[in-house]
């Protein structure tokens, strides 16, 4: 990179520390700094929302799917806003005016402070893994353009310089700073992937007519399904590879091992987000800051409704990449992709982009990357203060009472949250180099280990009068490894015992199968003197 990019890099990352201190004096106590006082306007939460559901798995993912599939994914999308609907009908109104910091605590008024206690620590290791794999995937393409690899040490490097930077301006700002800071970095977001799409498209085009570029992506080819090795072959064509359109938006195929079809992405995926935008305190201290309960379920609409064109822009971008690459197949870089596709836009911002246009570029994965890092960090950092370590140092006689003592610990806890994300960062980095995945499938994926069980005992706790300290554990417990029975590397092998054939399950039904267990087993408890009906 330049001079001139690394200008603009610098400035933009100081200007995120620089507003981060800005508003560290407008905290003055706990619902400050993790609730913004329930005062933050609509179109400001819908915004900050917007940036903490598109990630750097949006950024680089999307490429990848694009390059490597076709326009399914967007589907997906579709069932994001349907599953957000749900949530800001059903389960935000009793969210929203619950008393307690976390929508952990009011976990805790229904079952009690074990339970509450249980959740949370679920809600914490559920993110390690899941911002992990965000922090991970934004450190692979940070790595291809300042080093000019995706070996393992520099994804490394990468990750650290990452995590900083996002653990300081989020420990300095608070909630508010971060709200107006995401807000920003969607905005850069979306600059920034408009732009490169119309550089590809440019950059196709010179040598392709349109009517040659639409011919190529009609009678494209895509990976087949389940297939996580795959590569070019000498003689052109390629292997692990299938016939297929990739410009196709719709896939009717009633099928369980394909994540996006209709009955995937409108059944599966949207219950998945229900699940996600219930129990999941990243994305519902979002809602938490509006002013009003129907505020709230506005700006959770609208957000899923804005990253549907902004997941678009990304998908495009790797299906005019295959375009390119395809037709140039005895190319270093083309032959490269197509046996591993993680890198693809990285590649093509570092080879391809001009000087300057490059530098913001990368300022819009470093704005993808940590607006929602930045997010988990705060919402851990909240869970872990609120719900754990004030209310178990009080219970020892040693409680934090003064606003200013309470600030002082959750800035410590915010600085200990992105340590702790930061180094299961490195851990995810070698969980999806082993699973066979694709970016956006792991990075989803990982996210039903703790959503199967947390859900189960949300709906226990706001829409029935059942349920225990006792059954919520085990709800919790019994979700989490059904999920890890569904992984394929333990169902596909034990169905092939029992039936002689592996069977595959795309990823998104893993969490309504989950759901389902950890709710009959959180129903099965029945109310005991801790149990708080009046919650309900």
């Amino acid at each position: 990179m330049s001079i001139t990019d690394w200008i603009i890099i610098l400035f933009f990352l100081g200007g995120l520390i620089a507003i981060g201190f800005a508003f560290s004096k407008k905290n003055k106590d706990l619902k400050d700094y993790f609730l913004a006082g329930k005062s933050m306007p609509t179109w400001l939460v819908v915004f900050a929302a917007t940036g903490t559901s598109i990630s750097a798995g949006t950024f680089v993912g999307s490429p990848e799917l694009g390059f490597n599939t076709n326009l399914t994914f967007i589907m997906s999308c579709v069932g994001a806003v349907i599953g957000g609907v749900v949530v800001a009908a059903l389960f935000l109104p009793k969210l929203y005016n619950s008393k307690t910091i976390t929508i952990y605590g009011y976990i805790g008024d229904r079952f009690g402070e074990t339970s509450k206690r249980a959740t949370s620590v679920m809600f914490i290791l559920g993110q390690l893994f899941t911002s992990g794999s965000r922090l991970f995937i934004a450190a692979i393409a940070v790595s291809v353009i300042i080093f000019g690899s995706i070996h393992f040490q520099f994804l490394m490097y990468s990750i650290i310089i990452l995590g900083v930077v996002s653990t300081i301006y989020t420990m300095a700002g608070g909630i508010k700073g971060l709200l107006y800071i995401d807000a920003i970095q969607i905005m850069l977001v979306i600059g920034s992937g408009l732009a490169a799409l119309i550089i590809v498209f440019l950059t196709v085009h010179d040598t392709m007519s349109l009517s040659e570029i639409f011919a190529s992506l009609q009678n494209g080819m895509v990976k087949a399904p389940a297939q996580p090795e795959y590569a070019m072959a000498a003689e052109g064509t390629l292997s692990g590879w299938i016939p297929g359109s990739k410009i196709q938006l719709v896939d009717p195929r009633f099928r369980f091992d394909v994540p996006y079809n209709l009955i995937g992405a409108l059944g599966a995926y949207a219950f998945f987000k229900v699940a996600q935008f219930s129990t999941d305190h990243e994305f519902v201290q979002r809602q938490l800051t509006c002013k009003s309960v129907r505020k709230a379920g506005v700006s959770l609409v609208w957000s899923q409704l804005l990253a549907i064109p902004i997941v678009l822009i990304f998908l495009l971008i790797g299906t005019l990449l295959y375009v390119q690459y395809i037709n140039d197949p005895a190319s270093a870089v083309g032959a490269g992709v197509f046996t591993d596709a993680r890198d693809i836009f990285p590649q093509f911002i570092c080879n391809s982009i001009p000087t300057g246009v490059r530098g913001l570029m990368v300022v819009g994965l470093l704005a993808a990357a940590l607006s929602s890092f930045n997010s988990a960090i705060n919402a851990m950092a909240s869970s872990f203060v609120s719900d754990l370590y004030l209310p178990i140092r009080q219970s020892r006689g040693k409680a934090i009472h003064g606003d200013a003592d309470q600030m002082a610990a959750s800035r410590k806890m915010v600085v200990l949250m992105g340590i702790l994300l930061t180094s299961f960062a490195i851990v995810t980095a070698v969980m999806q180099q082993t699973s066979g995945l694709n970016l956006v499938d792991f990075a989803t994926g990982v996210m039903c280990f703790s959503y199967a069980g947390m859900m189960g005992v949300f709906i226990t706790a706001l829409f029935t009068k059942r349920g225990n300290t006792q059954s919520v554990i085990a709800a919790l417990v019994l979700g989490l490894l059904t999920v890890l029975f569904l992984q394929p590397y333990i169902f596909g092998p034990v169905t092939e015992a029992l039936f002689g054939c592996e069977i595959f399950l795309a990823w998104p039904w893993w969490c309504p199968i989950g759901v389902s267990v950890s709710l009959l087993v959180c129903l099965s408890g029945k109310p005991d003197n801790k149990t708080n009906l009046q919650a309900i």
